[in-house]
């Protein structure tokens, strides 16, 4: 069983709390580098927004549903 630092994940609380999302989901692809969230499942996106920032913003009848982050890794709180 892989260990969890649960340091390092309890860091990340406020944030999560801060976005005001009932449900979150998240997903990683390390080999294309890309972290996906979805706030709402079944989500059918109809419109989309990609923004300066390499992040996508997906959209159902003008609510965001997730969001598609490229480039995750090198995405750092400075």
């Amino acid at each position: 069983m892989a260990a969890v630092n649960l340091e390092q994940v309890l860091t990340f609380v406020p944030q999560v709390l801060q976005l005001q999302q009932k449900s979150i989901w998240l997903s990683y692809d390390e080999e294309a580098d890309v972290l996906y969230l979805n706030f709402k499942k079944p989500s059918h996106a109809d419109d989309s927004e990609l923004l300066d920032n390499d992040v996508i913003v997906r959209y159902e009848n003008d609510e965001v549903i997730g969001m598609t982050i490229m480039n995750a890794s090198k995405k750092r709180k400075k």
